[in-house]
């Protein structure tokens, strides 16, 4: 069975990913050993292995005894139950020609990218750009990867498709665009507005703009539930970069189902 491996490797990737997330949105070097946050102390290898070493060492740093954020093992988790889920759907909603594993591996880099913009806009309220970057990419070269397994093997013609996705991109980016400039900002994050160019890129104009109502729903939802529950106020910020990157992978994995669910209730 293929799964045990991929959830395996979503632990292994999880820990490098938690570290990603903070080096990247703290501009540090993602170069280096990982170290205790209190005594700067390097960790050994045996201190980094996934899920083991947190209860191993009962969540404590070997060397000064300083307990480690429950967030580390819970991320690993957290990754690893995404990877497999996502190659699980993948297989199921796998619609080329002939089984890839190449497109396993294209939506096993989005969903790991994902992760870490997710982590980043909760603790910092940051997307950082490398990771913009990269999602951009990944979704460029599925996206001729597509077009070769489809027979267009012309330069021309795949620069065309991805020309013609970077205009959707734009679509998609063109509503928050506004919203950010009548707001100077206020309204949200300008990462928030570049990452809806990305999901319009990968994902089309009508899955991008599902993308953006379910993220619209799901952060409205939240945010009324902090209000009721008085965890919030009507001034507290909410980050909305993981409401958007929730509807990006819902649209991604789940495309045909909610269509058909949205045709439904509204008749389109």
């Amino acid at each position: 069975m293929i799964y045990p491996f991929v959830f395996i490797l979503g632990l292994i990737f999880g820990s490098f990913l938690n570290v990603l997330a903070d080096r990247l949105s703290k501009r540090k070097t993602i170069l280096g050993r990982s170290k205790c946050d209190s005594c700067n102390h390097e960790l050994a290898w045996n201190d980094l292995i996934p899920i083991v070493s947190y209860m191993m060492l009962g969540g404590k740093c070997r060397y000064c005894k300083a307990s480690f954020s429950i967030q580390y093992p819970l991320v690993e988790l957290f990754t690893a139950g995404v990877f497999v889920m996502t190659w699980y759907v993948s297989t199921e909603q796998l619609l080329l020609p002939r089984s890839s594993v190449l497109i396993h591996i294209f939506h096993m880099a989005i969903a790991a990218v994902l992760i870490v913009m997710l982590l980043a806009d909760l603790r910092y309220q940051i997307i950082p750009d490398e990771m913009q970057i990269a999602l951009l990419l990944i979704g460029f070269l599925k996206i001729m990867y597509v077009g070769v397994v489809f027979g267009q093997s012309d330069i021309l013609q795949l620069m065309q498709m991805v020309g013609q996705h970077i205009i959707l991109g734009v679509a998609v980016m063109a509503p928050l665009l506004a919203v950010f400039l009548l707001t100077k900002g206020r309204g949200m994050g300008f990462g928030d507005v570049k990452l809806t160019f990305v999901i319009g890129v990968i994902l089309g104009m009508v899955s991008g703009y599902l993308a953006l109502y379910i993220g619209f729903v799901s952060g409205g939802i939240i945010g009324a539930l902090l209000l009721v529950t008085k965890r919030g106020k009507r001034k507290t910020k909410i980050a909305f970069g993981p409401f958007l990157i929730l509807g990006f992978y819902v649209m991604l994995f789940f495309e045909p189902e909610i269509i058909l669910f949205m045709s439904r209730i509204y008749g389109f």
